[in-house]
């Protein structure tokens, strides 16, 4: 077999080493095209992976809801009026936005700038947020409990009971290294609760710190006498619903209820999850197909320079050629000769280009790890590096048969009479 030739291989590194500065420059064409690919590819993962890393426990498809105070008069209302949003507009959004798949009122005692709980266990005290919870909220945002322990449920809602949940620094603070706090009971605001589970705090999960306390919402509006007032609405759509339009029918309605002017864009306002998901996205499916346009071009680029570097090679050679014809050459082992060595030159422009690409990956995945920011893991895909290769590999050939044509038209008879 030709490849397998040792004179095959002998007269390629021959060519090379004749015309090693050119060979190296369009080389370097290749390699950088695959290099420009497997960076922008990676790097475009990595934020992919970082931001559904942070916002794991949260579903993609959510958004939250809250009111605010007007600012346009409407229905004989003046401006500046102050809403509060109640438990029964839950059960109108439900029945109103059939997208809508999970929706937990929430309400907190703490958080945003108000008054904590004062929280007292034995001879320790701290001041902690206090959250009155649905259990349908773990269907939103997901409740990491230690083994042991568990989350506000439905009979917990029913019976009003009192018992909570409390997070990582409250239990150090308030417990230590060597009581088990399941079981133990706190004194939340000079009411007792009993303690059934450990929440472990996850950064992005939504709003809150590791030292949240969750009650049932029920028992929190017996023990803050709130009635049916509602802090936030926590909203999950469903996975094939249009969050956007989602956030906007939610807004119609509240507005409605509440008797708020179809134009007044402050009374209720909103942060929309799933639209940053979905921008996030895009941004990395973009990224990913401008590496993949930038890497081919340049690809193509270094690919018809070896071609050219090959043309050079074989009106250089024409004497050599004519000899090989004269002597028995086929064609077709000279038309191989040619392509084999584009083959090799775009192959090892593209193992050494991936590599170096590898390395910078890995650069890049240290270097942002003491960063605050959402980036994890910029790997690229092994079927697409093989994939690229691939496309490396065909281009050599369909470039190689140019020069490889060339050298197969040389007559014999006139290629010795070269000088």
């Amino acid at each position: 077999m030709l490849i397998l030739s040792r004179d095959t291989w002998q007269e390629i590194f021959g060519s090379i080493q004749k015309n090693k500065a050119r060979t190296i420059i369009t080389v370097i064409g290749v390699l950088w095209g695959i290099f420009i690919y497997i960076v922008l590819s990676g790097a475009a993962k990595g934020l992919d992976n970082g931001f559904e890393e942070r916002f794991e426990n949260i579903a993609m498809n959510s958004m939250f809801a809250w009111a605010q105070t007007t600012s346009v008069p409407y229905a004989g209302f003046k401006t500046g009026r102050p809403i509060q949003l109640k438990l029964g507009d839950v059960r109108t959004l439900a029945t109103r936005v059939p997208e809508i798949q999970y929706i937990a009122p929430r309400i907190v005692k703490g958080a945003f700038g108000g008054e904590s709980g004062s929280v007292v266990y034995g001879q320790r005290t701290g001041s902690y947020s206090v959250y009155g919870d649905f259990p349908v909220l773990s269907k939103i945002a997901a409740q990491k409990i230690y083994v042991g322990g568990r989350f506000v449920n439905e009979g917990d809602i029913k019976e009003n009971r009192k018992v909570c949940v409390i997070g990582e620094r409250t239990q150090k603070e308030l417990f230590g290294k060597y009581i088990d706090p399941i079981g133990k009971f706190i004194r939340i605001d000079n009411v007792f609760f009993k303690v059934i589970g450990i929440k472990k705090f996850e950064d992005g999960g939504g709003f809150g710190d590791d030292g949240d306390i969750t009650i049932p919402f029920s028992t929190y509006r017996k023990l803050y006498n709130t009635g049916d007032n509602v802090g936030w609405l926590a909203i999950a759509a469903y996975d094939d619903a249009d969050v956007i339009k989602v956030e906007q029918d939610v807004k119609k309605v509240l507005k409605k209820i509440h008797k708020i002017s179809p134009e007044d864009e402050r009374a209720i306002g909103s942060f929309n999850l799933g639209e940053l998901f979905t921008k996030i996205s895009g941004f990395a499916k973009g990224l990913t197909f401008l590496s993949l346009v930038v890497g081919i071009a340049t690809i193509i680029a270094g690919v018809i320079g070896i071609g050219n570097i090959l043309l050079i090679s074989v009106k250089e050679r024409t004497k050599e050629l004519g000899v090989r014809r004269a002597l028995g050459a086929t064609p077709s082992e000279v038309r191989g000769q040619i392509i084999l060595e584009s083959v090799f030159l775009t192959l090892i422009a593209g193992i050494f280009g991936i590599i170096l690409g590898s390395f910078a990956l890995k650069g890049i995945a240290v270097a942002s790890e003491g960063a605050d920011i959402p980036y994890t893991n910029p790997t690229v895909p092994i079927p697409f590096v093989l994939g690229a290769l691939f496309i490396m590999v065909v281009l050599g050939t369909l470039i190689g048969l140019i020069p490889a044509q060339r050298a197969v038209s040389i007559k014999p008879i006139d290629a010795l009479r070269e000088e």
